[in-house]
């Protein structure tokens, strides 16, 4: 028997895969019942976290876009062992800087936050540039907070909990050039660019997020089907990004969730339409499928890539 088939008899005898979610916005109103504003249900999130752990989330992530939302991960994680939290201002957020009393005291309220809570901040993030949706915040001012949050990376030798859409050039231009500042490594989430885009990534020494958004498309599903599996990891970014009926990736999911209309909560219920940590578990059902790997042993070189980024000192 050679060592690929003892691994993979070893791992399909054992009862369960563990999982890291690294991208959940659990801080997003809906896990309190509110959706656009308006009140739905109760407060859930105890409930969404235990159907996690009952689904074999080892670990989740929270991902912070902003201080205050950084502030409400923090509050959040310190709900479990188990729960850990990303420090940092997304793209279509970094107008915060600017409007700020001065960025200085912006960025040093982040840095704050840091050094405060090094056993629950396992990232910097989340950061980036997004050409999406520029309505939100300038080209010129994501750039340039990009830039001055890289240097938290290497200021608390943390890895970057990175957001790049429609962006890739500049974006891999400005890790290039900074490089000092990405020794940690880190993740670029939710990624659905090119192979080539994700090839560049990979040679930086990054890692590559997948879930539902990065599975949209039959061109997406190419692209993931050629990435190393040593260089994947595994996110849900609820509430949002879930594998919708509509994707074709949805033929390959042997997971299924029941689930409620918001309209219609019921306690302990999933929401249909709201994503969360358990639904992990279908994005590596189409992973094993377009990798044509054991689903097992896929899943169990995805944790130790993760536990090898965010917790090898943990």
């Amino acid at each position: 028997m050679n060592f690929k088939s003892y691994l993979l008899r070893r791992f399909t005898n054992m009862s369960s895969i563990p999982f890291i979610d690294i991208g959940a916005n659990l801080t997003d109103p809906m896990f309190k019942g509110i959706y656009n504003g308006n009140k739905k249900h109760k407060e859930d999130l105890e409930d969404v976290l235990e159907r996690a752990w009952k689904n074999d989330l080892k670990k989740i992530i929270i991902t912070s876009g902003s201080l205050n939302d950084s502030i409400e991960a923090l509050k959040i994680a310190s709900l479990s062992e188990n729960l850990y939290c990303t420090v940092g201002c997304h793209p279509t957020r970094c107008d915060e800087f600017t409007k700020a009393k001065n960025p200085e005291v912006y960025l040093n309220s982040l840095t704050e936050l840091i050094k405060n809570n090094r056993s629950k901040v396992v990232a910097i993030g989340e950061c980036g540039l997004d050409n999406q949706r520029l309505h939100f915040c300038s080209k010129e001012i994501q750039e340039k907070y990009f830039e001055i949050q890289l240097k938290l990376s290497e200021d608390f030798n943390l890895p970057l909990f990175l957001h790049c859409r429609d962006a890739a050039p500049t974006f891999i231009d400005i890790l290039k050039r900074n490089p000092n500042f990405i020794k940690s490594g880190g993740v670029v989430h939710s990624f659905d660019g090119s192979l080539n885009e994700a090839k560049d990534i990979i040679n930086l020494g990054f890692y590559i997020g997948i879930n539902g958004c990065s599975l949209r498309t039959d061109d997406n599903l190419k692209t993931i089907s050629e990435l190393p599996i040593n260089r994947l990891m595994l996110e849900t970014d609820c509430p949002w990004c879930e594998i919708k009926q509509t994707h074709p990736s949805y033929s390959y999911v042997q997971t299924k969730f029941n689930s409620v209309k918001k309209e219609k909560f019921i306690d302990g219920s999933m929401v249909k339409g709201r994503n969360e940590p358990s639904t992990i578990r279908q994005v590596l059902d189409v992973l094993a499928s377009l990798k044509k790997e054991d689903p097992v042993l896929l899943g169990n070189q995805i944790y130790q890539n993760t536990m090898d980024l965010f917790f090898k000192d943990k």
